[in-house]
């Protein structure tokens, strides 16, 4: 009787640990604004799948392409309250409830390569600056993932700066219009995912969408023939931020498990838009599109703009002044500042 009261009472613990692991379950919905064939929607549907794999099912994510459940710039609102768990758009569109959102995600004229962008969030308090500004709105910020410089693409030539004299374009909101507009041009700040209807029916002579590859999988180039390439002025990161009680509420595995691949997926980006934007490089003039690679005269003038607007938006907020005090210190740190 007592062997099988031992054997009763080891199955009963067996059998209650199996149910509370099973109860270790996640599921989070999850919007971005990207397109599932662009260069950043495929890595993106790769990052669900390894969540998947790595949690062995526990983890389930439902993820929404080209902002199909709110339009982008309310993707993390909708996050904050509720209806969505994770915002995977852009920080640079909530700048209207604090300057310093801009340099979340987007320095301009600050750092040359994603790479250097990513060793401030990482190892330079980037993240810790950016979840100080993001904990008052109930959102934790988990990372960055940017594949590279950003190109103009224009339906008329884009050779310099006397070429953006009254270029109507789609802009994203934020310290760019300003800075653009400060340089002859007429920045109309839209939806990432109007952008292709406004390039078809005239709305806009051009846009600032993304990098070659992206903008390749957003079929721009089948109507703007006109490109800047290498890019140079922005380098707009998209971010992967949860509501913080969705997020605190989680086992810290899965946690993990979601830090580690949303970090691969960092990686697998800056070196699929490496690859892709080469290969886009190579065929886009055989489809009719012009590469424009501007001047070190004119990519200086775009950057003194840009510093200067560094200037005005560091003192909007006290938050944008420490934001942008963080940026200038890593840039020195690593060599960057002339």
């Amino acid at each position: 009787m007592k062997a099988f009261t031992k054997f009763t009472g080891v199955t009963a613990a067996t059998i209650l640990a199996a149910g509370l692991a099973q109860a270790q379950t996640t599921t989070l919905r999850i919007q971005n604004h990207q397109s599932p064939d662009s260069t950043t929607g495929r890595v993106i549907a790769d990052f669900v799948e390894t969540v998947d794999r790595m949690s062995g099912g526990d983890i389930a994510i439902e993820m929404f392409y080209s902002s199909a459940v709110v339009a982008s710039a309310e993707t993390f609102d909708a996050a904050a309250s509720g209806i969505l768990d994770c915002d995977m758009t852009n920080g640079s569109y909530q700048t209207g409830k604090n300057a310093a959102y801009q340099f979340v995600a987007d320095t301009m004229g600050g750092y040359d390569t994603p790479l250097q962008y990513q060793a401030w969030v990482n190892l330079g308090g980037g993240r810790e600056r950016i979840n100080e500004l993001y904990a008052p709105e109930g959102m934790t910020f988990i990372g960055a993932h940017v594949g590279g410089q950003e190109s103009l693409n224009s339906t008329s030539p884009l050779t310099g700066i006397a070429d953006l004299e009254n270029f109507k374009f789609r802009s994203p909101p934020g310290m760019q219009t300003e800075i653009f507009a400060s340089l002859g041009a007429s920045p109309i700040v839209m939806d990432f995912t109007e952008i292709f209807t406004a390039l078809e029916t005239g709305i806009i002579d051009g846009a600032d969408a993304s990098s070659l590859a992206v903008n390749v999988g957003l079929g721009i180039y089948d109507i703007a023939k006109h490109t800047t390439f290498p890019g140079f002025h922005s380098m707009s990161s998209d971010q992967l931020a949860c509501r913080t009680e969705v997020w605190e509420a989680m086992p810290e595995a899965h946690r993990a498990i979601i830090e580690t691949a949303h970090k691969a997926m960092a990686m697998d980006l800056m070196m699929l838009t490496l690859v892709e934007n080469g290969e886009a490089l190579r065929d886009l003039p055989e489809k009719g599109v012009t590469i424009h690679d501007w001047s070190a005269e004119d990519r200086a003038a775009f950057r003194a703009a840009a510093q200067a607007a560094w200037e005005d938006w560091a003192s909007k907020t006290p938050e944008a002044a420490e934001m942008v005090q963080s940026h200038r210190d890593f840039i020195a740190r690593i060599g960057l500042s002339e």
